[in-house]
């Protein structure tokens, strides 16, 4: 078993590994590149993943409208209060933050690290949200010569491994871009890190877990674990607002993500196991305001029930 795995955290969490690495709080600085997505710039579609707030899930990142240098040090400010001895990672969080030219994307992420010097010295990790089909062996090259000085993580917007639901949410790629895009990463020994979200329309807990079970195989090295939301101003709003289709209960998901740690090798850090919208923008549901708790009933469940990341994985 992994040694980061404990008699409180059955399973690898995030701030565990990262202080084990780092010996300190390491926490994330959200920043906006203010770059676009193929899903909503007529590329693929106009509309966007179904479930995406307008802020293309940038919805507590930086001002788009400021320099990555501004906003980098705005946010600092405002963690210092809380952690003030910390370093940071620079997560490029809104939209698809390689979707431009590598020309471009340069100019974004030379603010942070231009080869040569750091914007900060506390920098640790550059962070980056895209999607697979947004991805290119010049791209990678580039991420992977960063990568040499500065630790790289890249994340990917998987969702869900089941093609019929990928196409009723309009995620606008199939499986097989997704595990191109993953192999071109491991190619250049990028560290990757996959979403998934539980309760997406018309999903069963075994297609669920069935989800998790994939990724397990993919030989990833971090996961994030989202409930749906349904927020307004996005298309699935529309749709749940015309046509209420079921959501998870809090027992419901909790049970869910128990499994799906047991079906994950204990190597795969748990980047997150929830996430909370803004007040304002959530419609359902009301329960994962509460992210802590959330948490709690999870490690709560696992201790019950002597559940332990990879439990399963191998059976």
């Amino acid at each position: 078993m992994n040694s980061l795995i404990n008699d409180e955290k059955h399973y690898v969490t995030l701030n565990n590994y990262l202080k084990s690495i780092y010996h300190k709080k390491v926490f994330k600085i959200a920043l906006n590149g203010n770059f676009s997505c193929p899903n909503r710039d007529g590329t693929i579609s106009k509309i966007g993943c179904l479930f995406c707030s307008k802020e293309g899930s940038g919805d507590y990142a930086g001002n788009k409208n400021l320099p990555i240098k501004e906003q980098f040090n705005q946010i600092v400010k405002l963690m210092e209060t809380k952690w003030p001895d910390g370093y940071y990672i620079a997560y490029f969080q809104a939209n698809t933050n390689t979707y431009d030219t590598l020309e471009n994307l340069k100019k974004r992420y030379d603010q942070i690290y231009d080869g040569k010097t750091l914007l900060n010295d506390k920098i640790k990790i550059l962070s980056i949200a895209t999607r697979p089909d947004c991805l290119n062996e010049e791209i990678v090259k580039y991420l992977a010569n960063i990568n040499k000085t500065l630790t790289v993580w890249i994340e990917l917007g998987l969702q869900t491994m089941h093609e019929k639901t990928a196409i009723l949410i309009n995620r606008g790629y199939t499986k097989e871009t997704f595990e191109k895009a993953l192999a071109l990463l491991k190619k250049y020994h990028l560290t990757t890190i996959v979403h998934i979200i539980n309760g997406l329309p018309n999903e069963t807990k075994t297609d669920m877990i069935q989800t998790a079970k994939y990724v397990n195989t993919l030989g990833i090295d971090g996961i994030k674990i989202h409930m749906l939301h349904i927020m307004k101003n996005t298309p699935l709003a529309s749709i749940y607002q015309n046509k209420p289709f079921p959501l998870l209960s809090l027992d419901e998901y909790v049970d869910i993500v128990t499994n799906q740690l047991a079906y994950l090798n204990d190597q795969i850090v748990i980047h997150r196991l929830t996430g909370d919208a803004p007040k304002d923008l959530l419609i359902a549901p009301s329960w994962t305001l509460k992210k802590f708790v959330v948490i709690n009933e999870i490690d709560k469940a696992m201790r019950k029930k002597q559940i332990y990341q990879g439990d399963l994985c191998l059976k």
